[in-house]
């Protein structure tokens, strides 16, 4: 990460070039023989390797190839040198059920490995072929798709495949006439990039949350308490105002270093590697909901989660030696001590954490203590404030049974995934969202007094604040109950299940799309017999046929750079391109044009050229986009959403997948903003000449 803040900052520098740099290189792949001599008429096994980048993952090959995503393919060239003898064996790749593609599909991270028998006729001749695959990231939520060529004899050894580029352009002894070098001119740039760390923004998002976490644990009856004790302990036995400042302080940091440093050895142990593995099998998941719902009874007061007492005296009789060690200590016991209310809350903020990147659990205990560590720091700068903290009392076990309801309604999170891998159809939307109208509606009649625990007394009357947040309880109630029938819940997408596994729809949640209409001065898109737009968005495949219509429209143009594997720019169109604003914008603003980079057409042979990037033919439409995307905005990952202005200008920063829609919404009206400001400049002249 620190690299790509260091080459954030050169660009934002350096603003004479288009944009940052976005390439995200392609995997090396080995091949090896198992056998070292190889005779006419034996049977060899190669072995392809390729290691899978950090945080990414490989399609394999041994699934649906209909169903959505971009297998891998090891396709050989015809030689009679040698007979394949089956087809190409993925080893040991996971298995998961993805919501998007609605099916189940293999995969690799770490390091992806195929085997292929091969009959050899003739040891002299090399096995040659290319391979073709995509890799994809739950981090920024992008997918590219590579081609990698591979050629190597039957006992193992390499042979050279590059394909050199002459001065004649040609580049390929088996085309030297046929297609010549293309070199294309980047987007004109004429505003100052601003990169949005779509990574970055999560993990502040991600602090926010689990800071609100930290406030829900200091009012629970094992800390809250504390406070005033605590405080009080500083401000008489400091002696002077100064002093108990200065050691509540480090109390504070001790606090915060304590729960940082469980965050620390949690992301060293695990690592991002680990993270696909905890969000995906079955078994985490299954753990994690037996954990979750562990963690309610217990705050539901059935038992109570508690570290062993030998070890809280042996770290309380340390706090006693005084100095900045008996400091460390004194937050090391209330670690300890309030573990059987904070535990859960911590637990859960580690257990949504391992679903991220590596360097979120550390945010997420950073985020937790530092909400913890605050109100002690502040009490002793100010001791005055303890007379308005409100008494201990039963408002504060209504706070942990209130996370109870909480933490027992995220743990069907956890199960419908199991559900989903196994196909056991137990847990579909509807009886997920059933099960979730009960806790809720549960949590609301303990808020208004009329179910109490064993633990608690019963209450006379309901409070002011408890009947606002049962309104506020019933209300979210209320909201839920039409996805019953079908209704989509857009603001719950990523909690429920997907929508294929809703049984009964009463209500058609689905308004026909508009139909949008090209201009007759417009040609008619070339490859509309074979690719669509989605939501009944009319618009062009080719991104040449598109400018012109743009240019005779007077509109700025959308570029969509997407695949057909791509599971994220799915999730875009049904989340953000559906809204209502974006579509409006989309319709009438734009026009638009989608990019397919992995779409397998062959063009014409007089249509083919060989790109200067990488000195290799383009022979088909996915390839040329590709190339296109490359040349044009040094990037190659999709989805990748481009604003272009008539003379090629870019009028926004690239977008890429976030499924926030008012950011996106901003992104289409930025780009129409910049492109009516442009409309005056001079047809032909360059935005960045002007500037």
């Amino acid at each position: 990460m620190k690299k790509r803040k260091y080459l954030i900052l050169l660009i934002s520098f350096f603003s004479i070039l288009p944009l940052f740099a976005q390439i995200q290189e392609s995997p090396e792949w080995k091949v090896t023989s198992d056998k070292e001599e190889v005779q006419p008429g034996e049977e060899i096994t190669l072995t392809f390797t390729a290691e899978v980048p950090v945080d990414w993952y490989m399609y394999s090959n041994d699934f649906d190839p209909d169903l959505g995503p971009m297998l891998t393919e090891i396709i050989f060239e015809e030689n009679e040198g040698y007979e394949l003898l089956g087809h190409p064996q993925p080893v040991n790749p996971k298995k998961k059920y993805d919501e998007v593609w609605e099916g189940d599909i293999t995969y690799f991270t770490g390091e992806a490995t195929f085997t292929q028998k091969i009959k050899v006729n003739d040891p002299s001749e090399a096995i040659s072929g290319i391979i073709t695959y995509q890799i994809c990231t739950d981090v920024t939520g992008q997918c590219i798709p590579y081609e990698n060529d591979f050629s190597v004899f039957p006992n193992g050894k390499s042979q050279e495949t590059a394909i050199p580029l002459t001065s004649g352009g040609t580049g390929n002894s088996t085309e030297a006439t046929g297609p010549q070098v293309k070199e294309l001119e980047p987007f004109q740039n004429s505003f100052k990039v601003e990169e949005e760390e779509k990574g970055w923004a999560g993990l502040l998002t991600f602090f926010l949350i689990s800071f609100g976490a930290g406030l829900a644990a200091l009012l629970t009856p094992c800390v809250f308490p504390m406070i005033p004790m605590t405080v009080t302990y500083f401000t008489k036995a400091s002696g002077t105002r100064s002093k108990a400042i200065m050691q509540a302080v480090i109390y504070g940091l001790s606090i915060i270093a304590i729960y940082t440093l469980v965050g620390t050895i949690f992301a060293l142990v695990f690592g991002a590697g680990f993270a696909n593995f905890l969000s995906t099998h079955w078994l985490p998941n299954l753990l994690f909901f037996a954990v979750f719902v562990l963690f309610a009874l217990s705050f539901f007061g059935l038992f109570e989660i508690r570290l062993p007492n030998k070890l809280v005296n042996n770290i309380d009789n340390q706090a006693n030696k005084g100095g900045l060690a008996g400091i460390f200590f004194m937050a090391f016991t209330l670690v300890l001590v309030g573990f059987s209310c904070t535990g859960p809350i911590a637990g859960t903020i580690l257990l949504e954490a391992a679903s991220g990147q590596a360097i979120k659990p550390l945010v997420g205990m950073l985020g937790f203590s530092t909400a913890f560590a605050v109100p002690f720091t502040l009490f002793a700068i100010f001791p005055g404030w303890l007379s308005s903290l409100p008494k201990s009392g039963g408002w504060l076990n209504t706070v942990k049974v209130v996370l109870g309801f909480l933490e027992l309604a995220l743990a069907l999170k956890f199960l419908s995934m199991v559900d989903q891998v196994y196909h056991w159809n137990i847990l579909d939307r509807e009886i997920y969202l059933a099960l979730w109208i009960v806790i809720f509606t549960l949590l609301g009649f303990y808020l208004l007094g009329k179910i109490i625990f064993p633990h608690e007394q019963k209450k006379e009357n309901t409070s002011v604040w408890r009947l606002l947040t049962a309104t506020l309880v019933f209300s979210f109630v209320v909201y839920l109950i039409p996805g019953l029938f079908g209704a989509p819940l857009k603001a719950l997408a990523g909690y429920l299940p997907p929508m294929s596994t809703h049984d009964f729809r009463l209500l058609d949640s689905t308004n026909p799309a508009e139909v949008t209409t090209l201009s007759e001065g417009c040609e008619q898109p070339k490859y509309k017999d074979m690719l669509e737009l989605p939501h009944g968005l009319k618009g062009y495949f080719d991104y040449d046929q598109a400018l012109a219509c743009a240019r005779k429209e007077n509109k700025p143009l959308f570029i969509d750079f997407t695949g057909h594997g791509c599971v994220n720019c799915r999730e875009m169109e049904a989340t953000v391109w559906s809204d209502p604003e974006v579509l409006k914008r989309l319709r009438e603003d734009y026009i638009v044009v989608a990019l397919y980079v992995d779409e397998k057409t062959q063009l014409p042979e007089n249509d083919w050229y060989i790109s200067v990037y990488d000195n290799k033919v383009k022979k088909t439409i996915g390839k040329q986009n590709m190339d296109f995307m490359i040349q044009k905005l040094n990037a190659n990952a999709q989805p990748y959403y481009t604003l272009v202005g008539e003379n090629e200008e870019l009028l926004a920063a690239p977008h890429a997948y976030d499924l926030d829609v008012k950011k996106f919404v901003e992104f289409l009206d930025e780009g129409k903003k910049r492109f009516e400001e442009n409309s005056g400049i001079q047809e032909g002249t360059v935005l960045g000449d002007v500037l």
